[in-house]
């Protein structure tokens, strides 16, 4: 019964982080949290093109990101 709290709080985190990670691709705030920005036309050099936050816009990130 000690265990029972526990995994009650567990679940709860792991229901936050799922939360955070149910963004639809194609959004800017998904962008963001992969740890991109959004870039008009295309990337800047040396940036890699992860995703798309718009019809005209492109998700970058840096490739050296963790």
């Amino acid at each position: 019964m000690r265990i029972l709290p526990l995994l009650c709080a567990l679940l709860l985190l792991m229901l936050q982080g799922a939360a955070g990670l149910s963004l639809p691709p194609g959004m800017p705030e998904a962008c963001e949290h992969r740890g991109g920005f959004c870039s008009r036309g295309s990337c800047p050099p040396g940036i890699g093109r992860v995703g798309i936050c718009s019809e005209q816009e492109f998700c970058c990130r840096s490739r050296w990101y963790p």
